[in-house]
């Protein structure tokens, strides 16, 4: 009998590849929780062969009581991201949070003896600009204006006193082919923050990689990212994509960027699940061929020529250069040493 594998989040960025691997593979009795409408439905119709679907909204308790079924692993990926989540931090923790809380409240009556795996964040561990090296073990600090970070801490403290064998990857930046909108949210993290990257590939690799390995994963927590060959700094990192996409140079005025509180660094123990789970396949060099190659050559020669006016429209994002322009006292403690 194959191992019956509920995932949620499928029509995410790690999670349509979650879906896609553990289709290719044909081993396993898949079943996606998603809520029902036109965008996930077409998201989803490609696999709609392969999947059993199940039209449930985690954070609506009453909807959860329909959800039947035993199921061997549940892959748990859906949640409000930034910037979306610092932006509301009600609906952030009605989904990540309560919607969790709900999920795991269902599956210890229905499913009791499956495996929970989590996906949680490297936002967790704060600003670590100073101290970047970055281990499982570390004091998790609270988070009252990171709505994002604080979420994901409440519902790990959810999972690890349930009564569900679990696992949490708290993975790091995710960085996939084309898949990251330049939002606001990009000025808030300092340039000289380090950061190490993973794909969206190898990152729902190490959860579907990791449904076989339920012993060796069991109620731990791991430090999910590329490793030393995904390691750069933020300004590295940004000018790689501005020169891919035809930007030139990052060259702001001073203070357009924050100097503190974000998050990143180096995993120190990341190897300790790849050692497990074996899902690292891509390096830095390797997103930047990849996304070189996604890029056409023609959207790249119009956004050369129009490079100083989208840079103009993208500085007026700059809530930090805001803040010190307006001489907000309260946000320049905030972003600003």
């Amino acid at each position: 009998m194959k191992m019956h594998i509920l995932l949620t989040g499928a029509t995410g960025t790690v999670g349509k590849e979650a879906l896609m691997q553990l289709c290719s593979q044909s081993l396993y009795q898949i079943s996606v929780l998603c809520r029902d409408s036109a965008k996930t439905r077409k998201c989803l119709q490609p696999f709609a062969s392969k999947i059993n679907r199940i039209h449930i909204d985690l954070s609506n308790p009453a909807q959860l009581k329909n959800l039947e079924g035993e199921f061997d692993v549940v892959i748990h990926l859906a949640a409000v991201i930034p910037p979306l989540a610092n932006e509301q931090p009600k609906l952030t923790h009605k989904v990540n949070f309560s919607g969790t809380k709900n999920l795991i409240e269902r599956l210890e009556i229905i499913s009791p003896d499956c495996f929970f795996m989590f996906s949680s964040s490297i936002a967790v561990y704060g600003d670590r600009l100073l101290t970047p090296n970055i281990s499982v073990n570390d004091v998790l600090p609270n988070h009252e204006e990171d709505a994002y970070a604080q979420s994901k801490i409440d519902t790990e403290t959810i999972i690890m006193n349930s009564k569900l064998d679990w696992t949490i990857f708290r993975l790091t930046a995710i960085m996939g082919v084309k898949n990251h909108k330049m939002t606001g949210l990009m000025f808030h993290m300092p340039l000289a923050t380090p950061m190490e990257i993973a794909m969206p590939e190898d990152t729902a690799r190490a959860f579907t990689n990791g449904v076989e390995k339920r012993a060796e994963l069991k109620n731990k927590a791991f430090n999910l990212a590329g490793g030393p060959s995904c390691r750069t700094t933020y300004e590295e990192f940004l000018g790689i994509n501005f020169r891919i996409n035809g930007l030139g140079a990052v060259d702001f005025p001073p203070k357009t960027f924050a100097e503190k509180n974000f998050h990143c660094g180096n995993y120190i123990d990341g190897d300790d699940l790849e050692n497990i789970t074996h899902f690292r396949k891509h390096s830095l060099e390797d997103y930047t061929r990849l996304n070189e190659e996604a890029i056409p050559g023609i959207q790249k020669f119009f956004t050369s020529i129009l490079k100083s006016a989208i840079k103009y429209f993208m500085r007026r994002q700059s809530l930090p250069l805001k803040a010190y322009k307006n001489n907000d006292k309260e946000l320049i403690e905030r972003f600003f040493n």
